[in-house]
């Protein structure tokens, strides 16, 4: 008789793996069974069902184009050991919602009924910490009721001269540059860069970043770098597998160390922050009226506030903002959190204003008719009294208001929001759709843990909703009598977008961004002529640069956007 051999490491360890496959499959097939078999495009990979497409292109015309074949919700294969599975239907698969009423359901439910992958729980908590942005459930409901007063309509238009001022800091940069030669070619996209990190650096934190003056900024470092920044193969197999083994997301790329620098330079600078306020509370600095995101913040530390935050989520918000500290240890702690809300802040809002600025100047060069008419309006309205105040920009620019609205339908820098149903549901649907099964449903069912897309970018677009014109630039959409048409108007958010999302996660800085957006576009186009650069046959495409869609020429390697720009006769 043999004698028994004694299980080694390895043999250990192979047993633990396959019972965790067997689990994981085993909860597949549960899901699977509890969830409506929908249609959808069969499998672009065995191993990777689409992720790989997913990861590296713009998925949004191919949403679309799935929609008009299978249905306003479709499913899509995604994932590994998933796909390994997948012959014997146990692959895992993406739920995409294009119908308007169910998107609307799911948006009801985010924080609660519709929350991160676990995946993207660990990313979001490396990359900005653990506030408002990855706060969930009863943590962001009472975040977001005390950060709301901070960007209400009210605080925003305190905030207007921030805006303008630094649009004007551009402007006297590049009149410096058109003081020879009359014209220059501008690389705007870095422009609208610095502009806007300016502006969320003082309006939302006090602190003058300085990058339009020409000083150094750590964060300008990094965030510039973003949009050179090429997925390696690593990030690519970190955002497949990462769904499957959520601790892959901190393995260090290029990319994940550009997000570890932000964090850790976003950090310092809440330090000085915190060092400052301690100082003003103290009386060694002249107290003054801190009308900033994060002044509001401290003051709604206190317990005198209506709806008083909690040390650790004031901290939390600077990557938000700031807050009292009582021992040492406190003190530590309490910095490391605030620190959080200012990166928050900074993500949140650096890129989709910055891109969004940088489409507009696009437009309006490929368009000269348009920002004819835009610089009109300007020009008649404000000829003699200056810059418009906040509550002018917001209601007396009709088609200023057109323009930014029609470039965030256009292009919005984000394609889709992804969610994981934290519990079983029943999701209704305005229009009925025919299943795996060949049956006509008017609603779906969802098992806990399946993902959810809702592509933001592709009903943005698309011609269902926004009529045969929809990938057009055409701000008048917005200033018909009547209002927006057709299909669109079903489509719940601000003003018939995505771009915000929606529910109890709709982007709270959305008035911020607006303003800055409204600011910044009216001095450049009052004072500038845009063209491109090549003529109007310069091919633009878009790029990918860590999560957002960046405008980028044709043939060139680097998301720059360089536009022929002159001085206004």
């Amino acid at each position: 008789m043999a004698p028994i051999r004694k299980p080694t490491s390895l043999d250990i360890g192979v047993l633990f793996v396959g019972l965790w496959l067997l689990l994981k499959a085993i909860g597949i097939l549960l899901r699977r069974s509890n969830t409506t078999r929908l249609t959808g495009p069969p499998s672009e990979s065995w191993l990777f069902g689409f992720s790989s497409f997913m990861s590296i292109g713009d998925p949004s015309l191919a949403y679309e184009q799935w929609a008009e074949q299978y249905g306003a919700v479709f499913r899509v294969p995604i994932t590994v050991y998933v796909s390994i599975t997948s012959r014997l239907g146990m692959g895992q698969t993406k739920i995409v919602v294009c119908d308007p009423k169910a998107i609307q359901h799911i948006y009801s439910k985010t924080t609660f009924g519709y929350i991160y992958s676990k995946a993207r729980k660990k990313e979001l908590s490396a990359i900005v910490g653990e506030g408002i942005l990855w706060a969930e459930g009863e943590h962001h409901k009472r975040q977001r009721k005390a950060l709301t007063p901070a960007f209400s309509n009210a605080a925003i238009r305190k905030l207007a001269p921030v805006f303008f001022d630094s649009a004007y800091k551009v402007k006297n940069a590049w009149d410096s540059l058109l003081e020879s030669n009359g014209e220059a070619i501008i690389d705007v996209q870095g422009w609208m860069n610095h502009v806007t990190l300016d502006s969320l650096g003082i309006a939302g934190f006090s602190h003058d970043f300085g990058t339009l003056q020409g000083k150094y900024s750590v964060v300008a470092e990094v965030l510039d770098s973003f949009g050179g920044i090429k997925l390696t193969f690593v990030d690519i197999f970190k955002l497949i597998f990462s769904p499957a083994f959520p601790v892959l997301t901190t393995i260090p790329t290029p990319r994940f160390n550009l997000f570890k620098k932000f964090k850790l330079t976003s950090k310092e600078i809440s330090r000085e922050l915190l060092e400052r306020t301690r100082k003003e509370k103290k009386g060694d600095v002249e107290d003054k009226k801190d009308y900033s995101v994060i002044g509001l913040l401290i003051r709604a530390s206190n317990d005198n506030s209506e709806h008083p935050m909690s040390d650790d989520e004031v901290t939390d918000q600077v990557k938000t903002h700031s807050t009292s500290l009582y021992t040492r240890i406190k003190a530590t702690i309490l910095t490391g959190l605030r620190c959080i809300q200012m990166t928050v802040l900074i993500a949140g809002g650096y890129n989709t204003t910055s891109i969004s600025l940088t489409w507009a100047l696009i437009e309006l060069a490929k368009n000269q008719s348009i920002q004819t008419k835009l610089r009109e309006e300007l020009a008649c309205q404000y000829r003699n009294e200056g810059d418009p105040t906040f509550d002018q920009f917001t209601s007396s620019l009709p088609y200023l208001d057109a323009v930014v609205h029609e470039v965030l339908r256009m292009h919005t820098s984000i394609w889709e929001t992804i969610r994981v149903a934290a519990k079983d549901d029943i999701i209704p649907l305005s229009v009925p759709i025919q299943t795996a099964d060949n049956k006509t449903v008017d609603c779906i069912s969802l098992a806990a843990g399946q993902v959810i897309s809702i592509p933001i970018r592709a009903i943005n677009r698309s011609s269902k909703f926004w009529g045969p014109d929809a990938k057009e630039f055409k701000p008048e959409r917005w200033i018909e009598e009547g209002g927006i048409q057709g299909n669109a108007q079903d489509i719940q958010g601000h003003r018939h977008l995505l771009s915000f999302a929606d529910g109890p996660k709709m982007c709270l800085g959305k008035s911020f961004a607006l303003a800055t957006f409204k600011a910044t576009l009216s001095v450049l186009v009052r004072n500038y002529t845009f063209e491109l650069r090549d003529g109007p046959d310069t091919k633009i495409e878009v790029g990918r640069a860590l999560g957002t869609l960046r405008p980028k020429i044709v043939g060139e390697d680097e998301c720059r956007m360089p536009l022929r720009v002159r001085r206004v006769d």
